[in-house]
């Protein structure tokens, strides 16, 4: 899209919209939707542009809300394979202990343009290790977002309860608790902006209960609230966490996280599994949002969200591709046919439907980070698009074109913007050179498997 002041492009005559009253497209000026055109209507507003979209289905941009980017760099590694949370973490926390500066770069850039081609516009990233050598990973990661011009909530996870302290991380990366305030601190007076169509935002995730200490989760809060920016952290993804809870604080998980003073709307929660129906209510009721990942949930067969029961109670669902090390992938479009699928194992067909998968991975996602300006084809609403095209064998015979994508697996958005801008055209990010960020990231992680080897 050209740069000029107040242009107005029109989306044109979509094969399908997920908006109401838009049938004949929207319109776009400079980085906000101006208009929905409704069924046999012209815009009302001069047009500078056409793009004629009558073989695309159009989305709002899908927002992921729980990654682990620099885990790309250990997908399908073998000491981690056919294994449950705990072990799975322990076997792969000795090699994430030796991550280099540019391959936190790297796999930055990787992740996020995995997502991009997915059609996702904005993506938060639970970035929680922090050894001596990785002191400034968060700063990394906002300027790799920035060079793609991608949205992003990065927040600032911490570790402070290592293996000597009965927590679960080896001590080579875990930090103090006044390093991780001044740090957290330090971050949001620097990057953190609050305003409507923000780029880059920062919120505070301590790990886990199992790899931080009561206190620090407690004055996490605080600064939370001080600073007005939202609270992030794994909660309740197996029972293996729950016994943890029970046996180091006497509480189980929605106590504990009670007892340190995280349950309000200002948290959202990633997996959130193992509840029972009082916790379920008392999360609904401090509108506490849960992050559902699917995918994830399924490769460490950790169970299953129980989205109905605590949208019902007053929770929010988003979704999350989580970190490509238990995912091993970072496609937003493919985890809203996992989530439908999945939770239909629970609720049945009828009441999970293509929309309510929609719904998640957009809305829904947009309010668990607190953004009111994202999430929806909406007047007003930033322009964060994703198009994606019925041209593939897998589509043909297909007859409802939203319900196709999912249903019928789509993989790749043929167009992305974001904020009034083309990132993705052709199925290609404008601009990068994708086999030589891919010999880079493959390069990097065959580095990171020399050094965990020593």
């Amino acid at each position: 899209m050209t740069s000029k002041s107040q242009s107005t492009v029109w989306i044109k005559s979509p094969m399908a919209i997920f908006a109401e009253n838009a049938e004949e497209g929207i319109v776009v000026q400079d980085e906000k939707i101006l208009e929905l055109v409704a069924r046999g209507q012209k815009p009302k507003n001069q047009i500078d542009e056409v793009y004629d979209a009558g073989d695309s289905v159009l989305l709002p941009g899908l927002i992921n809300t729980h990654h682990h980017f620099y885990q790309t760099l250990t997908r399908a590694y073998p000491e981690a394979l056919n294994k449950e949370l705990f072990p799975w973490l322990k076997s792969l926390y000795k090699v994430w202990a030796n991550i280099q500066p540019e391959m936190i770069a790297v796999s930055t850039e990787l992740a996020l343009s995995e997502l991009l081609l997915s059609g996702c516009t904005t993506a938060s990233d639970h970035h929680y290790l922090f050894p001596s050598q990785l002191e400034n990973a968060i700063d990394i990661q906002v300027d790799e977002a920035k060079k793609l011009g991608i949205r992003v909530v990065l927040t600032r996870g911490s570790m402070s309860l290592g293996e000597d302290d009965g927590g679960l991380p080896p001590q080579s990366v875990v930090q103090t608790k006044e390093q991780i305030l001044s740090d957290s601190e330090r971050l949001i007076t620097t990057y953190h902006d609050s305003s409507q169509g923000s780029m880059t935002q920062i919120a505070l995730a301590p790990c886990s209960p199992f790899s931080v200490t009561t206190d620090l989760m407690i004055e996490t809060a605080e600064l939370a609230e001080q600073y007005n920016v939202r609270l992030h952290t794994h909660l309740a993804e197996t029972i293996d966490e729950e016994n943890f809870c029970l046996e180091k604080f006497g509480l189980r998980t929605v106590d504990y996280l009670e007892s340190v003073g995280w349950l309000s709307n200002r948290t959202w929660l990633a997996h959130g599994i193992h509840f029972n129906k009082e916790e379920i209510q008392k999360l609904g009721q401090a509108g506490v949002g849960i992050c559902h990942c699917p995918t994830s949930n399924m490769m460490l067969a950790s169970g299953i969200c129980h989205s109905l029961e605590l949208e019902d109670a007053g929770s929010t669902i988003g979704l999350g591709v989580d970190g490509s090390a238990s995912n091993d992938g970072s496609n937003m479009i493919a985890e809203l046919r996992q989530a439908m699928y999945l939770q239909r194992l629970r609720y049945g067909a009828s009441k999970i439907t293509h929309q309510k998968a929609y719904n998640w991975a957009t809305k829904g996602s947009a309010a668990l980070l607190g953004r009111s300006d994202i999430g929806e084809i909406a007047v007003g609403k930033q322009a964060d698009l994703a198009l994606f095209k019925l041209d593939e064998m897998r589509f043909s015979g297909s007859h409802d074109s939203l319900a196709a994508l999912l249903l019928c697996g789509a993989q790749k958005a043929d167009r992305v913007m974001i904020a009034g801008n083309w990132k993705v055209v052709d199925g290609r990010i404008i601009d990068q050179d994708a086999s030589e960020l891919m010999s880079r990231h493959s390069n990097a992680a065959k580095l990171l498997r020399q050094l965990s080897s020593v």
